[in-house]
């Protein structure tokens, strides 16, 4: 966890001199129009990748993409499979299975000179489909002299389980290179279904991650991706919009 949080406080201070530069070339920017770039943005979460590497418990990964539909508003979606162990105080159990996010991104930022920086948030509807294995569990033992518990090797398996989420989405994505972006963003998420076992609780949803007081969620993400350029449209920036209405 320390290596991701170093990934990402990295991350924010490249971002944020990106946009930096970006706010001084506003300045510079002349009345010539500029063309917007539409496209499929397409990528992967770096986050789960690293994960799989150093964490035993856990395997992941996540397919990210987003749709330019207008200057502002993106279509957007998350697809991906988790393999995730937790071994908590009183039980360890593994999950496995697979979710599809589905939603729209809005940027909030505005761009100059042709840049297709993002400063945006959106929502998403989120789907699982998962199966739940319990390994084993710990039976709470009153006679404390010895300060153990028993632990009953379970190797239960649940199948067939699902959920279904809203997630509210917030973030930024920079152009680091022609049509090559980095991004971050932090989801927090509220269950809408949750089909579980009689007597076990699903505390670990695939794209959802772990449940908190039943119904609710968070995560992140670190994005990379690439922007296939489909078409262009012709754009006014503001100047000269401004000198055509003084007109």
């Amino acid at each position: 966890m320390k290596h991701i949080l170093k990934y990402i406080t990295s991350l924010f201070l490249m971002l944020f001199s990106i946009f930096g530069t970006a706010q001084e070339l506003k300045k510079k920017d002349s009345i010539t129009p500029k063309t917007i770039s539409y496209g499929l943005r397409v990528g992967i979460d770096a986050v789960k990748i690293f994960r799989s590497f150093q964490e035993k418990d856990y395997r992941g990964i996540e397919l990210v993409g987003d749709f330019r539909l207008s200057k502002k508003r993106y279509l957007a979606g998350e697809i991906g499979n988790e393999n995730k162990t937790v071994n908590d105080d009183h039980l360890s159990f593994t999950t496995k299975g697979t979710f599809l996010k589905v939603g729209f991104d809005y940027n909030g930022y505005e761009n100059w000179l042709g840049m297709q920086n993002m400063l945006f948030v959106g929502m998403r509807y989120g789907l699982s489909s998962f199966s739940q294995n319990l390994n084993s569990y710990k039976i709470y033992n009153p006679n404390q002299y010895f300060n153990e518990n028993t632990v009953i090797e379970a190797n239960q398996k649940f199948s067939g389980l699902s959920a279904q989420w809203i997630e509210v989405v917030a973030g930024i994505k920079a152009e680091v290179y022609t049509n090559l972006f980095v991004g971050f963003s932090v989801r927090l998420n509220k269950l809408v279904t949750n089909k579980q076992p009689d007597n076990f609780e699903n505390l670990y949803i695939p794209g959802f991650n772990r449940t908190y007081s039943g119904t609710f969620g968070a995560g992140f993400n670190y994005t990379i991706s690439y922007m296939v350029p489909i078409f262009k449209k012709l754009t006014k920036n503001k100047n000269e919009d401004s000198k055509i209405k003084k007109k």
